[in-house]
This record gives structure tokens, C-alpha cells and sequence, in this order.
């Protein structure tokens, strides 16, 4: 049987690694030597489940989707991260890695953002366990989602806008790692299940609960734990990894993968690193990126926030180059159509992030008996302004 966890030196086949300064080696290597430790004590472990409990809310829901079931022709169950405190799946991660920096003696959480969801968790945590907590967000995303930058403020954290490059989520992780390499006594949480090891792991083994409660909620509900296929929106690969952990190994269990397209794949005006990436290294982590002709990382272009990323997780490419998952895309329009779809055939609006896992639907042949499983990783409320603009409202 294949290994698809990280191994011993921090990779995933020949994706992974941890490239970085050596100002940050320090830290990077404390982290490394400490967090399965740390993750898989008793006190931590108790900790941990009673937030996700008692002040995220989990679990969350594994609806039944009838009328989506119907248009499409199978079991279609949908996994309600929206419905957890803050509204996606990022609060998850929040809650891990910020009783991880505490057990490491960390005060100062700095963190990027792109759609905002993970600045908001973030801040959140932080204001319960009272910490000191900096966000970084493109410009080009605080505008677009003024929403959560006001959201993050409330809870008392520090916005700042970067202006550099695309002004985008790319750019807010460099200004954050620029900042940790200056100030290495802050810890730095990554929102994605990208970056040096050991962060891809870290956030694979914080989100990894939304698929063990799958398999207990399927188990419950169709009287089997696996599903036929489990599908989810790719950007740098938070939620995914989540939805997919538990499932790695049941190789009959398919993994459906689906990247923004944006505009379309044929230009480049798109995020889709492991339909049209080659092999590199972005933030600290060998994988498969979005290179320009002159070998620069390309600006990438979404209509979401949360998915314009120039590179995906090692985990997620090692799972697309081994064949154990199918990638698919969806342009901005299949997007906003199956946001709108859910909508009114279900009465549940998306994030535009989660709206591109949707737009599989139609992609895909099922047969009858067929379970399916749609991650929806956030809510649609930060987006009503994209859909009120584009969907004519």
C-alpha cells in the first residue's frame, strides 16, 4: 500500500521540504522536533476537541442534499464547514496551531489571509485566549472583502494591507514570512496546507477531523464509512486536505480535486498550479507552481479570494502526479452558477471557494448508487457583493 503521509525528511514523493533562511532555520527546526509531541499528548488532545466542540461548534453537519441528489443522479451529502463559529473550516486550524504556539511559549500570532476566513479565525482565537495577532492581506483582498478586514478589527486584531506584487494572497505570505524572519520570537500560522514542513502537516492533522466525522456520519446515515467520492476545492489545499485525510488510504474512495480556472486555463489568467504548474519552490516548499516565461511566479487570477494561489500543497501534488486524485477545474462562471444552484435548489449559499468544489457536479458520470461527499469549506455572506455584481441580483 502507497504512503501518502509526509515522511521523516519533510516530503511528499519529491514535493515538500523546508526552504527557507537561515534565520528561520531555528525555528523551523524547534517546530519540527516539538509539534507531533505536542499534537498528540493527552493535554493538547483534550484541549483541542473541547474548543472544536464547545466553541466552534463541531461537528458539523453532513447533510443530504435531495434536490441536488435528484439533478445529478446520486447520494450527494454535503459537509457543512460554513455552519462552524466564524463560518469555514479555517477555525479548525485556528484553534490547533494557536495551542501550539502557546505551548511553545509564543505570545505574537501573525498570519496571512486571502478570502479573509483565515484572518478571521485567526483573530478570533487569538481574542479568546488573549493574544497578540497581526494579519497580512493583500490590498487587492481587503477590498474585495471588507467584510472580514472589518470582522478582524472587532476582534482586535491588525490589518496590514500589502501593496507589493498582485497585492494578493501570495504577497501577503511573503510580507508574513518577511516579518517572521525579522521578529523570530512570534510564531506563524499558515492557513493552508502550504509552506516548510512542517506546516503542511501540522494543517493536515488539525483539519483531519472534518473527514473522521465523516466517516462517522456516513456510517450513521448510508451504514457505510466510506463514500464513493469526496470532493473539494483546491487553492493551497486547507480544506481539502481535511476532507480527504481519513480517506488517503481507500484507494476506492475517489479524491476529486477541482482548481480555479478563473478566465479559462487556456490564457493565464487562472490558479490552476497542477493543471498548468511545473516544478518549483514557493514559500519554503517544493511543488507545483505557476511560473511565467521569464521563470518568475506568474500572478494568478480568481474570482475567489481564497483559491488565487500560484502553487498547491506537496501533499495535494504528490496525490495528482500518483494518480490517487482526479483533478478538475472550474472557470469563474461554473463557479457562480453553482453557487446560485445550491442556493435555490438547496437553500444554502456558498463561498465563491467552496462554489468551484460544486461546479464538479456536472463534470463528473454517476451512477445511482454512487455516495457522494461536497466539502462546503466556508459561507457565502463575505461574497454577496461578487455574486450581487455578477449574478445581476
Amino acid at each position: 500500500m502507497k504512503n501518502y503521509h509526509v515522511d521523516e525528511k519533510g516530503y511528499y514523493g519529491e514535493f515538500g521540504g523546508a526552504f527557507v533562511p537561515e534565520e528561520l532555520r531555528e525555528n523551523i527546526d524547534q517546530l519540527t522536533e516539538r509539534y507531533v509531541g505536542i499534537l498528540e499528548s493527552p493535554k493538547f488532545k483534550k484541549e483541542f476537541a473541547d474548543l472544536l466542540k464547545f466553541y466552534a461548534g463541531r461537528p458539523s453537519p453532513l447533510y443530504f442534499a435531495p434536490r441536488l441528489s435528484e439533478k445529478y443522479g446520486a447520494r450527494i451529502y454535503l459537509k457543512r464547514e460554513e455552519l462552524n463559529h466564524t463560518g469555514s473550516h479555517k477555525i479548525n486550524n485556528a484553534i490547533g496551531q494557536i495551542l501550539l504556539a502557546r505551548e511553545m511559549g509564543c505570545t505574537h500570532i501573525i498570519a496571512e489571509t486571502g478570502a479573509g476566513q483565515h484572518g478571521v479565525a485567526t483573530a478570533t482565537v487569538c481574542a479568546m485566549l488573549g493574544l497578540r495577532c497581526t494579519i497580512y492581506m493583500g490590498a487587492v483582498d481587503v477590498e474585495r472583502q471588507a467584510l472580514n478586514v472589518a470582522r478582524m478589527k472587532m476582534l482586535g486584531a491588525t490589518v496590514e494591507a500589502v501593496t507589493s506584487g498582485g497585492a494578493t494572497l501570495k504577497d501577503a505570505v511573503d510580507e508574513a514570512l518577511a516579518y517572521w524572519v525579522s521578529h523570530p520570537e512570534a510564531y506563524y500560522l499558515l492557513g493552508s496546507a502550504v509552506g516548510p514542513h512542517p506546516f503542511p502537516d501540522i494543517v493536515a492533522r488539525l483539519q483531519s477531523v472534518i473527514s473522521a466525522e465523516i466517516r462517522e456520519q456516513l456510517a450513521e446515515q448510508e451504514g457505510r464509512e466510506k463514500p464513493d467520492y469526496v470532493i473539494a476545492c483546491i487553492g493551497g489545499g486547507s480544506n481539502a486536505v481535511g476532507a480527504f485525510y481519513h480517506f488517503l488510504e481507500d484507494e476506492e474512495v475517489r479524491l476529486v480535486q477541482v482548481e480555479a480556472a478563473g478566465r479559462g486555463i487556456d490564457g493565464t489568467e487562472h490558479a490552476a498550479s497542477l493543471t498548468c504548474g511545473t516544478l518549483g519552490v514557493l514559500h519554503g516548499s517544493r511543488s507545483m507552481i505557476l511560473f511565467d516565461e521569464k521563470g518568475e511566479v506568474r500572478e494568478p487570477y480568481s474570482i475567489s479570494a481564497g483559491l488565487d494561489y500560484p502553487g498547491i500543497g506537496p501533499l495535494h501534488a504528490y496525490l495528482a502526479q500518483t494518480g490517487r486524485s482526479t483533478v478538475l477545474t472550474a472557470t469563474d462562471r461554473q463557479a457562480l452558477e453553482a453557487a446560485l444552484e445550491l442556493a435555490q435548489l438547496e437553500g444554502i449559499i456558498p463561498a465563491i471557494e467552496s462554489a468551484h468544489a460544486l461546479a464538479a457536479l456536472p463534470q463528473i458520470d454517476f451512477r445511482p448508487e454512487d455516495v457522494v461527499v461536497v466539502n462546503v469549506s466556508g459561507r457565502g455572506d463575505k461574497d454577496m457583493p461578487t455574486y450581487v455584481r455578477e449574478l445581476n441580483l
